[in-house]
């Protein structure tokens, strides 16, 4: 799905954080060179290069990662997107209600928009003072790719959605929910999404699913929302990153490590 270029997606490594990063790189290796040369300070000196070299190092990875994830240069971001609503269950020409929980810049939402010519959308972000996302660019961002006329963006709390049970045909989620900190088991944001989707509606989430410490045993959780009627069907793929969708650059435990994307039918 080609999405327009003129829009701001923003980018996972936010700019302030690289930003901050290079000066304090610039300024460590500043104090170590000044340690070694003017100060004469041989072993100090030695310790803080070492530990510039490491801070460089890192700055230097994680500023590949974010020409990796752009948008309109190494595309990983567009491309997961992309995977998600490839496995959203839902007809192409099909109508409804979608939600996006967590739409950040509205990318997720307005590649759904794009891709289901009859469905709604309703974007939902907290939009936290730490991403550099907010309500009035994802409505530019939905005027850039000729969609406004059909989504709706709200500030809201994944964690407590302000729907009643069912409101929507279907929901969507990508990389959200282990960000959200009002609650600590995010098994529960999974369900929360879950309840304001109808029975018979559709729903496709990516999160890192694989990390037991926020979801326990994913399978046996699979197997639980099946069994206790909150699904009726239920599918999932464990490490995504292990895909070609993800190069291996970028599969550090700090970056995208344990993903996986559920989908199914409620």
């Amino acid at each position: 799905m080609e999405m327009n270029r003129s829009a701001d997606y923003g980018n996972w490594v936010p700019a302030a954080m690289l930003r901050m990063m290079w000066t304090v790189s610039c300024i460590i290796t500043a104090a170590a060179v000044a340690l070694l040369i003017f100060l004469r300070t041989k072993i100090p000196g030695i310790i803080l290069l070492v530990v510039a070299l490491a801070a460089l190092a890192m700055t230097v990875y994680m500023q590949r990662c974010k020409a990796l994830f752009d948008f309109n240069g190494g595309g990983v971001m567009g491309a997961i997107h992309q995977f998600l609503v490839d496995h959203f269950p839902w007809d192409k020409e099909q109508e409804g209600r979608i939600i996006d929980i967590g739409c950040g810049a509205a990318a997720l939402t307005n590649r759904m928009l794009k891709t289901f010519p009859n469905i709604h959308v309703t974007g939902i972000d907290y939009w936290g003072a730490e991403w550099s996302y907010a309500k009035e660019q994802c409505e530019k961002n939905a005027a850039a790719e000729g969609v406004s006329g059909r989504v709706l963006f709200q500030k809201g709390d994944a964690a407590k959605l302000d729907f009643a049970d069912g409101f929507f045909d279907g929901a969507v989620s990508n990389f959200v929910f282990h960000e959200v900190r009002s609650v600590s088991d995010k098994r529960v944001v999974v369900k929360e999404a879950l309840r304001v989707v109808k029975k018979g509606g559709s729903f496709a989430f990516q999160d890192m699913f694989g990390q037991k410490a926020l979801y326990g045993d994913m399978n046996e959780f699979c197997e639980e929302l099946k069994r206790s009627g909150i699904v009726s069907e239920i599918y999932y793929i464990p490490n995504i990153e292990k895909t070609d969708l993800v190069p291996n650059f970028v599969t550090a435990p700090w970056m995208i490590k344990d993903a996986g994307l559920i989908y199914g039918i409620k």
